[in-house]
């Protein structure tokens, strides 16, 4: 008798315990979001080295050789990954021209290239540790107004966009990019946060610029939305077949951008990127 009056208050305690550990609901898979076969994908950010036609660019000398090696570590690491097609940020009409270049690099890594960038640096010497065959472009160019807020009076909205680059600012000096090594501001380009901040500074702060009644900053900020749709549907015509692993390799807001449709996509499997920048 002793020993059931103990048992019980055991048992309730016991059950107690494994329905407060019961997982919630919105935590549960009640949904298969990708297909037996998603192709592997490892989408990675870089600033733009060389030239750009982008608002911000970071202070680089693509020409410096100690830079190049540090490149080249980088892509050592990258290439582990074992990708079967590289994709780059260039239009795809360039595909010819862009392989023709990368087939030289692959039989002769010391070709010297007048004005190098990321592509032929970086993408490159991924593609060629890994052996992949096949390169391609899926950028696509539509200009919009990013300083749309120095032109629109009487903001609604008169306070959000100078506090968050306040907020960017205080960011910036915990987090600074200059004058760090080129393995430290690879990996800072693609913390999950920094790839977010990138998609505000680009796109969704500008939904906070408007008079009333319109949409001046929303406008615009959808023609970048749009911009980033068009890429990767220029993904999406690219010839895939069985087994193969697709190395993307862009500018932060585009992998950001990237990040998301990847995530949702049934068609490809995101890989974690700091499985690889270790």
């Amino acid at each position: 008798m002793n020993f059931n009056k103990l048992l019980i208050p055991l048992l309730l305690l016991l059950a107690a315990k494994i329905f407060a550990q019961k997982t919630p609901y919105d935590k549960l898979t009640i949904y298969k979001t990708k297909f037996d076969d998603a192709v592997p994908v490892l989408n990675v950010a870089t600033f733009h080295m060389g030239q750009t036609p982008d608002a911000n660019s970071t202070e680089f000398n693509e020409h410096d050789l100690k830079n190049q090696l540090e490149i080249k570590k980088v892509a050592k690491l990258l290439a582990e990954f074992k990708p079967t097609i590289i994709v780059i940020e260039d239009l795809p009409q360039n595909d010819s021209l862009r392989n023709m270049y990368y087939q030289e690099y692959v039989k002769n890594p010391k070709l010297k290239f007048e004005n190098p960038d990321e592509r032929e640096l970086l993408a490159y010497e991924v593609g060629r540790l890994s052996g992949s065959k096949k390169i391609f472009g899926i950028d696509f160019k539509e200009n919009y107004n990013y300083k749309i807020g120095y032109f629109v009076p009487n903001k609604m909205d008169k306070n959000t966009n100078d506090a968050y680059w306040k907020l960017s600012a205080e960011n910036d000096r915990k987090n600074p990019e200059d004058g760090i090594p080129f393995y430290d501001l690879f990996k800072l380009n693609n913390h999950p946060q920094y790839l977010e901040s990138l998609i505000n500074f680009n796109a969704d702060m500008l939904t906070y610029i408007s008079t009333k009644g319109k949409s001046e900053g929303a406008d615009e900020a959808a023609k970048f939305y749009h911009r980033n749709l068009v890429m990767f549907s220029n993904l999406n015509q690219i010839p895939i077949s069985k087994n193969e692993r697709i190395f993307i390799l862009m500018g932060g807001a585009h992998t950001a951008f990237f990040m998301d449709f990847l995530k949702r996509s049934p068609k490809y499997k995101l890989e974690n990127t700091f499985d690889y920048l270790k």
